[in-house]
């Protein structure tokens, strides 16, 4: 796995709409070779660029493809059943276990890059907003919810998932728990033995 993955992730460049590629993407690195859970969108985002890497590999066989069906309806399968299977197996051949380990990398990579792009468009929303309000004389956005909103941008993409409120994270928080336990049942002068 570790041999298998092209060392462009780590200095790609995107491209401007007038063809100049100047600009450096950062990248972070994969958190650890264990496939960490991710949310059902996060994998959506996963399978979308993994789609895009095979779609990329086998592109001539699918202009072929495409430009065998141009102005065809019902005469497809029949007329261009070579340029499909063609096309068919190139994409059998490049969507491997692999391929998909190299776009959840790249996924993970470009992190950073959808960080910024979030907090950008949450910026502009609230300029947005506070421009709206001052326009049509709305009384300014509540304090507590504005703090709220900035928590909520100035938070990391969550990779994962959290750990539940009830649920112990360690050996040391069950001993303290324990204690903190032991402690309130002999305040309330409830005998241990009983409570359990």
């Amino acid at each position: 796995m570790g041999g298998d993955v092209p060392s462009t992730f780590g200095s790609a460049s995107s491209s401007s709409s007038n063809g100049q590629t100047d600009k450096q993407v950062e990248h972070l690195p994969m958190p650890s070779r264990n496939p960490l859970p991710l949310s059902a969108s996060q994998e959506a985002q996963v399978r979308d660029i993994f789609y895009a890497r095979v779609r990329k590999q086998c592109a001539e066989e699918i202009k072929a493809f495409a430009e065998c069906a141009l102005g065809r309806t019902f005469s497809v399968p029949f007329a261009c059943r070579a340029p499909h299977r063609v096309m068919n197996n190139c994409m059998k051949l490049h969507a491997t276990p692999a391929e998909q380990d190299a776009a959840r990398e790249e996924w993970f990579a470009l992190r950073m890059e959808r960080a910024r792009e979030r907090e950008r468009k949450a910026k502009r929303k609230a300029e947005q907003e506070a421009f709206l309000r001052e326009w049509w004389g709305l009384p300014e956005k509540d304090r507590e919810e504005a703090r709220r909103e900035l928590e909520k941008l100035n938070q990391k993409e969550r990779v994962g998932g959290y750990v539940g409120n009830n649920r112990l994270r360690n050996a040391n928080e069950a001993k303290k728990s324990k204690i903190l336990e032991q402690a309130r049942l002999e305040r309330d002068g409830i005998d241990r033995d009983l409570h359990t």
